[in-house]
């Protein structure tokens, strides 16, 4: 596969798969394509159960998008705290939070105007 023919929404669903093998905790994509002043084309977010976990599920989604789609992280924030990691790959940004920070920042609610996807 070429970077041309790779789509934001493969990206979204390869990252939903990372996630998913580390049981991520309500995982939901929010495509903000036709939302005015977006900066990325779709959001991917969930939360884990804990500190070790967050990280898990960021690494498996580095894994999956590396060995899947031979993409690579622009860019990784949050380590140290485990609270919210943020992966940026330009097209998408994956969220993964604690719960509680989740509530806080609510994204769902702040990118309302954006398309939901909620994945099992």
């Amino acid at each position: 596969m070429t970077k041309k023919e790779l789509t934001p929404e493969m990206m979204v669903e390869v990252a939903a798969k990372g996630l998913q093998e580390k049981k991520g905790h309500n995982i939901i994509s929010i495509d903000l394509r036709g939302v005015s002043g977006a900066f990325t084309d779709f959001f991917v977010i969930c939360h884990g159960g804990s500190g070790r976990q967050i990280d898990a599920l960021a690494d498996s989604v580095e894994n999956e998008m590396r060995l899947g789609l031979n993409e690579k992280a622009t860019h990784r924030e949050g380590n140290d705290v485990s609270e919210w990691i943020l992966l940026d790959y330009y097209n998408i940004i994956v969220h993964i939070f604690s719960e509680s920070k989740r509530e806080f920042y609510n994204l769902e609610d702040l990118w309302g105007d954006g398309k939901i996807k909620k994945y099992e």
